[in-house]
């Protein structure tokens, strides 16, 4: 069955149309909270934007929900930490509206200097008078950017074309990119504060954010200066921001976003000086496009079980490299068949990157090996999010090594770890055509990993190859391909690995075990290769 997708609120058609490529899509915009929890009992995947609160009880509402999308970039409607316990990807689409909303805080800093709206209401009610309109320069003015993140960086770009000085404040901000950007970087934020004749907003909101321009920061900025907010409302303190422009100390500002949406009522409204949006910053055709493109892109990865970037609750450290990427299916099925022929989940596991691809974060291959081994033996469906809080509850420690040497491949994927003492390992690479297992138990081979695998250790004698052949054909088990190998270490032993295009029953693998010359025998399967 095609999982079933919930749009909560109206994204893109073409979001849509690729959505239903794959899913069964249920429009759900318009519907009241209790028709949406209805539909969301057998749902698989929920798409928002900010209007619909995800809250812990919509979330334990939808039991098979696997991702959560989210049609722009802010996820603060959605409860990440009852979305993480559950296990489900919340994905959003973090460069949609970049551009949007960068222009559109241009557009807000604009209309504030030069009171286009106020003077566009006089024009239109019949009153030609340009005297209360006289506005202030950008030119050689400086803009203090709190937050130099993808809009805020646009948004100095797009300053420094009008003649403006930016002046930011970001603690994760290093010299080099704010050279790189031309921007000088204020030591600290009262500096900011202190020197800017303009202050624009770009932020998340969160604990730290949450009121974070308020009247005790307010009183410590320059005298006449004009403030925008086109990022997240509850940054500023809407009554202490109105407080400020009556007294004189802020001359003006201009909002797109508020604490309290949607909102009709606020003491800002009252005040002349003041330029307000409903919330515009992501309102353009291009934005709404990509972000539903990108949303259900993401959506449809998250319920492949593939790592999506956008994953705003995954810790995958830096950026997934392509190479990485290509790399992850390998770690998931060496992962899932660690367990099946380890017969358990290890105590300790080591993930060992070596040869070209430890040139990339290898973090995300550490968390696809998990993925694999933990699926392998969950009775809840495993991704990339409850992954590590399996592990930790399975008593699972995990190290995570990577070596730029690699004797015969290029890049190789190396696990080891124990297993009720047993010392386990194995490892596996990329072939020219599929994912390959070329060592297990220090036996090299060369076994493109498919579904259905038997994987036998003998004896290394006369005959088995045959005996365990015939045994297989005699129960009509088609095999599908055969490598052989030695052991490295003594040559006395040997090992199968088989690919067959049917599953072994359990009696079966027993039988198998008890051939004359075979020391064990495991069967694994892989969800489809």
């Amino acid at each position: 069955m095609r999982p079933k997708v919930v749009i909560a609120e109206a994204i893109a058609e073409a979001g849509i149309e690729a959505l239903e490529t794959h899913c069964e899509v249920v429009n759900g915009v318009g519907l009241d909270e209790s028709e949406l929890l209805q539909l969301l009992t057998d749902a698989q995947a929920l798409i928002v934007r900010s209007a619909t609160q995800v809250d812990a009880e919509m979330i334990e509402r939808g039991p098979h929900l696997k991702v959560i999308g989210r049609a722009g970039i802010g996820v603060d409607n959605i409860d990440i930490s009852a979305a993480t316990a559950a296990g489900i990807v919340v994905v959003n689409a973090p460069q949609a509206n970049v551009i949007s909303a960068a222009e559109h805080a241009m557009a807000l800093l604009l209309s504030q200097a030069r009171h286009v709206p106020r003077a566009d209401a006089v024009l239109r009610s019949g009153v030609w008078d340009r005297k209360p309109y006289q506005g202030v320069e950008l030119f050689g003015k400086t803009l203090g950017v709190i937050g130099l993140g993808r809009i805020g960086s646009l948004v100095a770009k797009r300053a420094q074309a009008f003649g403006m000085r930016v002046l930011a404040h970001d603690p994760y901000v290093g010299v080099d990119r704010a050279r790189q950007l031309e921007v000088e970087l204020a030591d600290g934020l009262d500096e900011l504060l202190s020197r800017a004749d303009f202050i624009t907003i770009h932020l998340p909101f969160t604990a730290e954010t949450a009121g974070m321009i308020n009247s005790e920061t307010l009183a410590r900025t320059r005298p006449g200066v004009r403030i925008v907010n086109a990022s997240r409302g509850g940054i500023i303190d809407e009554d202490a921001l109105a407080a400020a422009i009556r007294s004189g100390r802020v001359a003006g500002a201009a909002l797109d976003v508020f604490a309290t949406e949607p909102i009709t009522e606020s003491p800002l409204f009252e005040l002349s000086q003041v330029v307000v949006t409903p919330h515009l910053g992501a309102s353009t055709r291009e934005a709404q496009d990509k972000a539903g493109i990108d949303v259900a892109e993401a959506v449809a990865g998250a319920l492949r079980g593939e790592l999506v970037l956008s994953a705003v609750n995954v810790d995958i450290g830096s950026d997934v490299t392509e190479e990485v990427r290509r790399f992850l299916p390998l770690a998931e099925h060496l992962g899932r068949v660690f367990v099946d022929v380890a017969m358990g989940l290890p105590d300790r596991l080591t993930v060992r990157i070596e040869g070209r691809l430890a040139e990339h974060a290898v973090h995300p291959l550490g968390l696809a090996v998990l993925k694999g081994a933990l699926s392998a033996v969950s009775s809840v469906t495993v991704s990339y999010v409850n992954a590590p809080a399996l592990a930790e509850r399975h008593g699972i420690a995990i190290a995570e090594e990577s070596s730029s040497e690699s004797t015969e491949y290029v890049s190789l994927v190396r696990l080891t770890g124990t297993v009720g003492g047993r010392e386990i390992s194995l490892a596996g690479t990329i072939g020219r055509r599929a994912p390959m297992l070329v060592e297990m138990f220090g036996y090299e081979v060369d076994l493109p990993l498919s579904q259905y695998m038997l994987i036998v250790r003998n004896a290394d004698v006369p005959g088995l190859i045959g005996r365990v052949g015939t045994f297989l054909g005699q129960l009509d088990v088609n095999i599908a391909n055969m490598v052989v190998g030695r052991s490295s270490v003594t040559g006395e032993a040997a090992m199968m690995g088989i690919d067959i295009d049917q599953p072994l029953s359990p009696e079966v693998v027993d039988a198998v075990r008890n051939l004359q010359g075979v020391e064990e025998a495991q069967f694994v399967q892989l969800p489809l290769v």
